[in-house]
């Protein structure tokens, strides 16, 4: 696939940023889409794009227009810009309506690009305590949010057919690595121990969850795969559960701020699972030959000196 072009729709984002640098290393074209333009999008074409609002048949003449050969999906309603906490009605809207948009215009093209939708292991809801969750396992997602991303995937996979190419949906962990979505766990992380450092006292309420975290160029990695083969309904995650309070040692150990520069609160944290979440990865390595390479350790470690 080398030398193809590939549009990333929401491209300014945390994920989207680093989906399109993988693309381009391996010497694929990129189409930056997003609903506005960022500094680090400077070295690819960029069109505003905004998958609630635009119109099926505007979106296909771009696609058409710019002879993409694939479309990376890597728009979420719960992001950097509107936070985690918007109306459930405007976050199940924003996520399903991108979706049918994103479907319904590839299905205008007479040479359809191939779809590659990011979802999230929370649209499989609870799972059970120390397993591995795998992609035939019921999805329960708990939430609007969840439901939302759900259905979003689903319209994706769905949109299979005769002269379309299969469609990928990568369901992924926690996401760690440089450049956080501030309203991530990691990106709190940061913030907070930026704050420490600057003579400040942060709090952070720490659960007693234990979460799969794969790093945000691991992901890019699979993203690429996944344009390059397909690969159907395939979980990305780190490999391993990591208790939050063990994140947060880590960021200490990175960062050398003392233990005590932050307080450290028990208490529940809002989520769209439970406490336990682990993705069995099997199907990515026979699907797309893809692993997880970068530790959480590293991971945070770049993350904090990016």
């Amino acid at each position: 696939m080398s030398g193809e072009r590939v549009a990333v729709i929401g491209a300014t984002g945390w994920v989207g940023r680093h989906v399109c640098a993988a693309l381009a290393a391996h010497g694929h074209g990129v189409v930056a889409l997003a609903r506005s333009p960022a500094a680090h999008l400077s070295g690819y074409p960029f069109h505003p794009v905004d998958l609630t609002s635009v119109r099926p048949r505007a979106l296909a003449g771009l696609l058409r227009s710019e002879r993409v050969t694939a479309v990376v999906n890597a728009t979420d309603a719960a992001n950097a810009r509107d936070g985690w906490h918007r109306p459930d009605a405007v976050v199940h809207e924003a996520n399903t309506t991108a979706a049918l948009t994103l479907v319904r215009a590839v299905r205008e093209l007479a040479d359809p690009p191939r779809l590659v939708h990011l979802g999230t292991l929370h649209e499989y809801g609870e799972q059970p305590w120390g397993g591995r969750v795998r992609e035939d396992e019921p999805a329960r997602p708990r939430g609007a949010y969840a439901r939302s991303r759900l259905i979003a995937s689903e319209t994706v996979l769905a949109a299979a057919g005769p002269g379309v190419p299969d469609p990928a949906v990568l369901r992924l962990a926690n996401v760690c690595g440089p450049h956080p979505s501030p309203a991530s766990f990691p990106g709190l992380l940061q913030r907070s121990f930026r704050r420490a450092l600057a003579g400040e006292r942060p709090s952070l309420r720490i659960a007693g969850d234990h979460r799969d975290y794969v790093d945000v160029r691991d992901v890019a990695r699979a993203v690429v795969r996944a344009c390059e083969r397909g690969g159907g309904l395939v979980n990305i995650g780190g490999g391993r559960a990591v208790a939050v309070k063990d994140m947060v040692a880590r960021m200490v150990e990175v960062t050398g701020v003392p233990a005590d520069a932050v307080e450290q609160t028990q208490g529940d944290v809002d989520g769209f699972g439970g406490g336990w979440s682990l993705a069995d990865v099997s199907a990515a390595e026979r699907l797309l030959g893809w692993r997880p390479r970068i530790p959480v350790e590293r991971s945070l470690h770049d993350m904090w000196h990016a």
